[in-house]
């Protein structure tokens, strides 16, 4: 079990890192077959403060193949300030690998530190040979990475540090599972057309008209470091909450929700509707997972498909309002406002702001909100 500062952390998808160097043209590496290493030392040591935050460092196969990467912390006392704050020394090594292919020889198996191999049903048989050296976890017929993520979510990884290489890089950017990239740019120019370079071209969502935020740059050595995050979180996040709906099991007389609760950039509990009882709410499932004295509440944000509820059917459970704010959450971010179809006259909204809590309507995502509910006559 992961925990920071003595906190059990519990939840959803882990906060996704993609790290990089690259050269001044773009490339990652050159077409040689030994490594060009575009980092200097001092650049090196800011890699080992990163990856010393982390839960979790993943590669992909062909990363593994090529460089055999050890993906440790290697400073002593940054391993341990992690066991200081109840982490284990080293961060899970993750890789992901469709066929299933490698080497129980490489650095991967035998460094220290919890090891996860995510593949196909296909790659799992290949793979069975490596059960004492790695768990390894089937993601279906293709890989899945929001699979994997939810996966990883349910074993406390919050933070996951993705180290690449391109293919992996470029499907968390196609996907949509990117929420900040650390790009360190070297001064040299490699221009090998024959050499890998940071991505693959590719439908990136929203293309060249999105533009990520640029939240910190500075110099490392002789690098220029970049760090640039989401300009709309709070669309990430209601999305994921989107998805969770959809898990939601079915029914004639209730809406279908799905609830995220965000704390420092990082999903720590997500519910959605009927979770674990038939009378389950979103927000109440959520909730739930967490300690009530947890104090990252008070810095949280609470996302939900549909406004929260203030008053419940049932005596014997609190409103959804009354919940958030015996919690102390300051912010709700909500897609839709609760029409008549099963409850009169739903004030969460104003119940919420009347406490002074936040609250943000995306009306942009209440189309997508209401899809799973088309069977329900909405008034």
């Amino acid at each position: 079990m992961i925990r920071y500062g003595g906190e059990k952390l519990c939840g959803g998808r882990p906060y996704v890192v993609l790290s990089v160097a690259m050269s001044l043209d773009g490339y990652i590496d050159d077409a040689s077959p030994d490594r060009l290493l575009l980092s200097d030392a001092e650049d090196f040591e800011r890699i080992d403060g990163v990856r010393a935050q982390m839960d979790a460092i993943l590669v992909g196969a062909s990363t593994l193949r090529r460089d055999n990467p050890g993906l440790l912390v290697k400073h002593r006392g940054r391993q341990d300030s992690r066991a200081i704050m109840g982490m284990p020394f080293q961060p899970t090594k993750v890789t992901i690998t469709a066929s299933g292919d490698l080497d129980p020889g490489l650095r991967f198996f035998y460094e220290p530190g919890a090891k996860l191999i995510y593949t196909t049903d296909e790659g799992a048989v290949r793979l069975e040979r490596h059960a004492r050296l790695a768990e390894v976890v089937s993601l279906g017929p293709e890989i899945d990475l929001r699979a994997m993520l939810d996966d990883l979510g349910r074993r406390d990884v919050i933070r996951l540090m993705v180290e690449g290489g391109t293919s992996v890089h470029t499907a968390f950017l196609a996907a949509d599972l990117a929420d900040e990239l650390h790009i360190a740019v070297a001064p040299i120019l490699v221009g090998d057309p024959a050499a890998p370079r940071f991505v693959h071209p590719a439908e990136f969502p929203g293309g060249p008209t999105r533009r990520l935020r640029l939240a910190e740059v500075g110099q490392v050595g002789d690098m220029a470091v970049m760090i640039h995050r989401r300009a709309e979180p709070d669309h990430h996040f209601l999305r994921r909450a989107i998805e969770l709906a959809h898990r939601c099991p079915p029914s004639d007389t209730a809406f279908s929700v799905g609830a995220v609760i965000v704390a420092d950039g990082a999903e720590i509990a997500t519910g959605y509707s009927r979770e674990t009882d038939a009378k389950v709410h979103a927000e109440e499932a959520a909730l739930n997972k967490l300690d009530p004295k947890d104090r990252r509440l008070e810095r949280a944000t609470l996302y939900s498909t549909l406004e929260p509820c203030s008053k419940r059917g049932t005596a014997d459970r609190l409103p959804c309002t009354d919940r958030i704010l015996e919690a102390g959450i300051r912010r709700v971010v909500i897609a839709w406002r609760e029409p008549a179809t099963f409850v009169e006259n739903c004030v969460g909204v104003e119940k919420l702001r009347e406490h002074g809590v936040e609250v943000v309507e995306l009306s942009d995502l209440a189309e997508a909100a209401m899809e799973m509910n088309r069977h329900l006559k909405l008034s």
